[in-house]
């Protein structure tokens, strides 16, 4: 096996490139961190025991564009993620090879994630999911609050993604878009102050809508979580990029409401669209340490210290630079398995620790595994329940 990606001339076949990732990950990672692979451990020891469904937490973090293994568990790029390196992955069980066969947009990709079932419309489109979300079905088989579960995300159109337009469900998460809630905090003269935490997206299409739909508004969550509007200002003012604003908001909905199911996207790295790499490799670099700071979030939270599980994927990758119908880092056009096969870590409660799972996912499989892991029925998603961590 090659130690990187395979030369175009090789000519592999989707399936075996992606293996072909799988194995380099693998790899990489047990020279790294001694991880070792889950079939072996799987035969030497039992499942640990679970938490009940009715006490667990579950918080799901996404990259929105994703990172290429070439800026992170390549050789070369392994100096970009040292907290996942070093703090989380050898805590977690590790899918290295996560499939995406759905629209690469980030706002079709993360609704698709959600629901688990590869959704169709215009990634452009201020329109909700056509298929219900993890949201929807936790809230109705559970019977559970609006207050416990919630969206943070970029304001690109992610305002639909908490609940979806299937009649028959409906009431499911709210969506907090900090940087609307920013926008709508600063006086006219104060947005120049505030401008690298206000860019709404790195695509920029010739046509974006007008965000409408059921975010939260800047009264009622600071209503909820006690938080004036000039302690948030305040506080944003010393931060240095949008995902740091949707980490804050996050601790504080975990602070103040404590919600069972928390759903955070983080979507600096997708700067890359820019074609600036170095901002592309400070996005990466942030959200290595953000991701850290999530879970040192929830030990030091009583509420979830203990009873929580925290997925981190991205939602897509990125083309490859050997693809002379691509654009690298920049864009994600291609659709080849190097773009489509990214990977997930899962950690927490009777999830094994630094192992390494080979065998193909989909990310479809999401919303199923929730499903497992909380107790209730994703009737309509079509990906399966990943057995190695329910």
């Amino acid at each position: 096996m090659p130690s990187g990606y395979p030369p175009m001339r090789t000519r592999l076949s989707p399936r075996q490139t992606a293996e072909t990732v799988s194995w380099s990950r693998r790899e990489f990672l047990h020279a790294a961190t001694g991880a070792a692979a889950a079939t072996a451990l799987f035969a030497l020891a039992p499942v640990p025991a679970l938490a009940s469904p009715r006490g667990r937490k579950v918080l799901v973090v996404t990259f929105g564009g994703g990172a290429r293994d070439e800026e992170t568990f390549m050789p070369d790029g392994q100096e970009n993620i040292p907290h996942l390196l070093t703090e989380l992955i050898p805590r977690s069980t590790f899918f290295t090879q996560v499939v995406n066969h759905g629209i690469l947009g980030h706002y079709v990709a993360t609704a698709s994630l959600a629901t688990g079932v590869y959704e169709t419309f215009n990634n452009f489109a201020a329109v909700p999911p056509d298929h219900p979300t993890v949201f929807e079905y936790f809230r109705r088989d559970l019977k559970r609050p609006a207050t416990d579960t919630w969206v943070v995300a970029p304001s690109n159109g992610f305002n639909r993604i908490g609940e979806s337009g299937e009649r028959s469900y409906g009431h499911g998460a709210g969506v907090v878009l900090p940087k609307r809630l920013l926008a709508a905090a600063l006086s006219s003269g104060a947005t120049l102050e505030y401008q690298h935490l206000l860019r709404d997206n790195y695509e920029t299409p010739l046509y974006a809508p007008e965000i409408s739909g059921n975010e939260v508004e800047l009264p009622q969550l600071a209503d909820l979580l006690k938080l004036s509007v000039t302690d948030f200002t305040a506080h944003a003012r010393n931060l240095a990029s949008p995902d740091e604003l949707s980490v804050y908001v996050a601790k504080e909905l975990m602070r103040q409401l404590a919600p069972s199911l928390l759903w955070i996207t983080l979507h600096d790295m997708d700067v890359a669209h820019a074609g600036c790499y170095s901002l592309y490799i400070e996005g990466i670099q942030r959200t290595d340490r953000l991701c850290a700071e999530i879970w040192k979030a929830v030990e030091s939270n009583p509420e979830y210290a203990g009873k929580t599980t925290m997925f981190v994927l991205p939602d897509f990758g990125r083309d490859s630079d050997l693809d002379a119908s691509g654009n690298g880092f920049q864009h994600h056009r291609t659709g080849d398995a190097l773009s489509r096969t990214t990977w997930m870590m899962v950690m927490g409660p009777g999830v094994r620790e630094n192992v390494v799972v080979d065998r193909p996912v989909q990310s479809l499989d999401l919303v199923p595994t929730l499903g497992a892991l909380l107790g209730f029925s994703a009737q309509f998603a079509q990906g399966r329940p990943l057995t190695e961590v329910t």
